[in-house]
């Protein structure tokens, strides 16, 4: 048994296996002497006892998910022996649904009833449109036990909500594929083998197509010259056939997408776009055949070829964005370790263990720079911990004996021994992950404005033709092939179909150009739209990185490039992210005996001289004695305004000098603001810290609305209540904390320096920091609506016009072919004029 996305399994190391070689590797039964049933996993042969175990055992490394024996710590119980007969009967298993599929904890209807619904997280390869995501949902909504389904048609992904005591998980798998779409558990495995699967198929298709527009171009120049200056017979005859080869392997190959989306949508009872486009590509290159067969007509092989290339080029600029967004994105695991260092039970002996065979009540050992493998709390040590991946505050959190420590956080400095209350699901970052899966399923769905009016106009178009056909029929029957043909080729939805892509396609790379990277295709047509703009604060409205804002001397004898020389020289071997505000004069001075006392400052001596540079009292005790808390005049100024956090350096002879670090908000802000603000949008900060830094920020930047001290869940509740409330929001961030608004809100963009989890699930990334880049982003997106708005404003008039024409027979075949090809090539061409668009700001 075989998944669809399957690839060679890797060739690891065995892993320990918990059956004998003459048991069963999955369910641990005997194997029957002589038996052939086997599977390859980690790289060795394992013995099945039966086809059953045989094709379980399959599924699970097929689907990516060896790891389950990796890590299990029983056998297996033996399938059904009717599983053979499901190719998709293995994912009924808990065993391996653990990495695709969770609880759903948000459902009121289930809780109502009592009834225990699931999530599963699939792939799906074959979308081609929004359409798609449209019958697919349709589709499996119908099935009994589905409470909801949500395709995402930029990454390929869908959520099911589904009662598994109604509805197992091999019956979606099954009716995802009975419409021909080819469903995988959405795993980083197989998210990376669908990527290269379909780049791959996408290039070859392309550049098929590429190659033969150019070459039966060339002919049919030859043949339109020659027919107007006269040509022999038989070279005329030479070129079609020639022509018909070239084009061949364009409509069976390079177009073959738009034939099986079409099948797939009529067997279903749908239209969609690649309907007409597969009937004027199959029709105008059969009447070609026919033409060319039997030396009678017209041939149309190099609009066929043209059609095909540039519909293939859109929807290969759609993809390489799906791809730049990341559709592989590993999620949370990647951003915790593989192993813990784990002290045996009763003992203080070390050993290394996988994370997922931590449990609570378990002692694990962080030493300097360890990522922290699940929530826990310290029992003994006292080190700085890096929270930002909650928090977004880059400043170590202190802890020490009885401190909260979380799953994904960096121990700083000293070793820590911490107990584990919660692993796996159960962590908070775990729970981020579900708030960010939740805020996915209620992510509304973008339909293109081309294809809401495409699916009206299809229909329409195919009753014309063969409206066309029959009257033709009764009139003159040697001409209703062509007029029919004729109507289907002049009113093919080309210009439509391309309006928008190729309108989308210019202004995304415009957009490049000026710093903001599109992610997700909805994004310039919901941008217009939007209401309101809210920013995180730590490396969002400010550059995430402190800074030595200023110094106040506290004694004349010492000057301010002595001062920043001596803090830089106390920092320079410390990993506190604080000294990165003294990188740019580490190396000045020399330093000897360094020393970094947790949660206090930094000592050291330069040249003869002792200094400390830290807190108050930390800083007093060189000067006054061990002990002594430092004077309560002593405090921090305020010089010119300036806010944030204040350092004392000082000597044996007392204080030197106040220094104050603080991150500094990004030069571009202010302009962004206004920029926003001229086109109407509010704008408001919200941001996980406590501190005074988000009202001053606030008010530096021009905002007026500020909310500090938020959680990811307050963060993603107050998202919901401005878009219950008619509001559509454009989220601003960086942090992992970030993560739910980021997926929740209507447009999202991720500073360039953020996570990559952070990255992975916004619309947009800003390249290069300037935050003016989303006031240009707004103007663009209402230029693109309007070059958008015209291009289908002509496709449609031109349909107006040529449609009466070629439908009485005025229009031969080879001139519908042409007003369709220059009508596309005006779209085109009026698309283009975004690629040099200037802004404003």
């Amino acid at each position: 048994m075989t998944d669809p996305l399957t690839s060679a399994p890797p060739t690891r190391a065995p892993a320990c296996s918990v059956s004998s070689a003459a048991d069963c590797f999955h369910c641990g039964l005997p194997v029957a002497e002589g038996s052939q049933y086997s599977v390859l996993i980690d790289g060795v042969r394992q013995p099945m006892c039966c086809p059953g175990c045989e094709a379980v055992a399959g599924a699970i490394v097929a689907g990516g998910l060896d790891n389950f024996y990796r890590f299990r710590e029983q056998s297996s119980e033996r399938p059904d022996s009717g599983v053979q007969n499901n190719r998709w009967s293995a994912y009924d298993l808990p065993e391996v649904q653990g990495e695709f599929v969770r609880d759903f904890e948000d459902a009121k209807a289930g809780a109502e009833s009592g009834v225990r619904l699931r999530v599963a997280s699939l792939l799906v390869s074959g979308i081609t449109c929004a359409a798609c995501v449209w019958l697919i949902e349709k589709h499996l909504a119908r099935l009994a036990g589905v409470e909801r389904v949500s395709v995402n048609a930029s990454t390929h992904r869908a959520q099911v909500v589904f009662d598994p005591e109604q509805v197992p998980l091999s019956l979606l798998f099954s009716s995802l594929a009975s419409i021909g779409y080819r469903p995988a558990p959405a795993t980083a495995a197989n998210s990376e083998r669908l990527i290269q699967q379909e780049r791959r198929a996408a290039m070859r298709r392309l550049g098929v197509a590429g190659l033969g527009t150019m070459q039966v171009m060339m002919f049919a120049i030859a043949l339109y010259f020659g027919g107007s200056k006269g040509i022999d017979s038989q070279f005329e005859q030479f070129f079609r056939w020639v022509s018909l080869v070239v084009a061949t392997p364009v409509v069976c190959y390079a177009a073959q997408p738009f034939f099986a989306a079409a099948w797939r949508a009529l067997r279903s009872g749908q239209l969609v776009m690649d309907v007409p486009v597969s009937l004027a590509i199959g029709l105008a290159y059969g009447a070609s055949v026919y033409a060319t067969v039997f030396e009678t007509g017209e041939v149309y092989f190099e609009s066929v070829s043209m059609f095909t290339f540039f519909l293939l080029l859109g929807r290969s600029v759609e993809m390489r964005a799906r791809h730049r967004a990341g559709l592989a994105s590993g999620g949370l695991a990647q951003l915790l370790p593989l192993a813990a260092t784990r002290l045996k039970q009763g003992t203080d002996a070390l050993e290394s263990v996988p994370v997922t065979a931590l449990a609570v009540g378990d002692r694990i050992l962080l030493r300097p720079g360890d990522t922290i493998p699940a929530d826990g709390a310290v029992i003994d040590g006292a080190s700085g911990v890096d929270e930002s991946i909650l928090t977004g505050e880059s400043a170590l959190q202190q802890k020490e004996q009885g401190s909260p420590v979380f799953a994904g956080s960096v121990n700083g400095d000293s070793s820590l021994t911490v107990r584990v209350i919660a692993a796996g699901s159960s962590t908070r970052l775990s729970a981020i992950e579900k708030l960010v899966e939740q805020a996915q399923l209620d992510k509304p769905t973008q339909v293109a404005l081309a294809d809401r009016l495409a699916g009206r106009f299809i229909a329409a178009v195919l009753c014309i033709a063969a409206a066309a056909f029959v009257f033709w029929w009764q009139q003159a029957p040697e001409r209703a092939f062509w007029v029919a043909l004729s109507v289907l080729v002049v009113t093919c939805p080309c210009a439509l179909s391309l309006a928008t892509p190729a309108a989308l396609a210019a202004a995304t790379l415009r957009l490049q150009q000026l710093g903001l990277l599109v992610a997700r295709g909805h994004v310039l047509e919901t941008l217009p739209r939007l209401t309101r703009v809210i920013f995180d604060k730590t490396g969002t409205l400010t550059e995430g990185e402190p800074r030595l804002r200023a110094i106040h001397r506290l004694r004349e004898d010492v000057g301010e490039g002595e001062v920043r020389d001596i803090a830089a020289a106390l920092e320079s071997h410390n990993n506190h992210p604080l000294a990165r505000a003294f990188r740019a004069w580490f190396g000045n001075r020399s330093v000897r005996d360094l020393r970094s006392v947790t949660g206090r400052g930094v000592a050291g001596t330069c040249g003869e001289t002792a200094y400390r540079l830290g807190r108050p009292d930390f800083v007093c005790e060189l000067s006054t004695g061990s002990g002594q808390s430092a004077p309560a005049s002593l405090q921090p100024p305020q010089v010119s305004g300036e806010e944030g956090q204040w350092l004392l350096l000082g000597d044996s002879d007392g204080p030197v000098a106040w220094l104050c670090l603080g991150d500094e908000m990004r030069q571009s802000a202010v302009e962004a603001v206004a920029g926003l603000r001229r086109q109407g949008l509010e704008a408001e900060l919200l941001s996980g810290d406590q501190s005074a830094e988000v009202p001053r920020l606030a008010a530096a930047s021009g905002i007026t609305e500020f909310h500090g001290g938020a959680s990811p869940e307050q963060k993603l509740s107050r998202l919901r209540t401005l878009q219950s409330g008619g509001q559509r929001l454009l989220m601003v961030g960086d942090g992992i904390n970030d993560v739910p608004v980021l997926s929740g809100a209507d447009v999202s963009v991720a500073m360039m320096s953020a996570a990559d989890l952070a990255q992975s699930r916004a619309d947009a990334i800003l390249l290069q920091g300037d935050l003016r880049a989303l006031p240009r982003a707004f103007e663009l997106a209402q230029k693109c609506r309007t070059i958008i708005r015209q291009n289908l404003a002509w496709a449609v008039l031109y349909n107006a016009l040529a449609l009466p024409l070629a439908f009485l027979g005025l229009v031969p075949p080879w001139a519908a072919a042409i007003g369709m090809s220059l009508s596309s090539l005006l779209v085109v061409v009026n698309a283009l004029r975004l690629s040099r668009w200037q802004p404003s700001i």
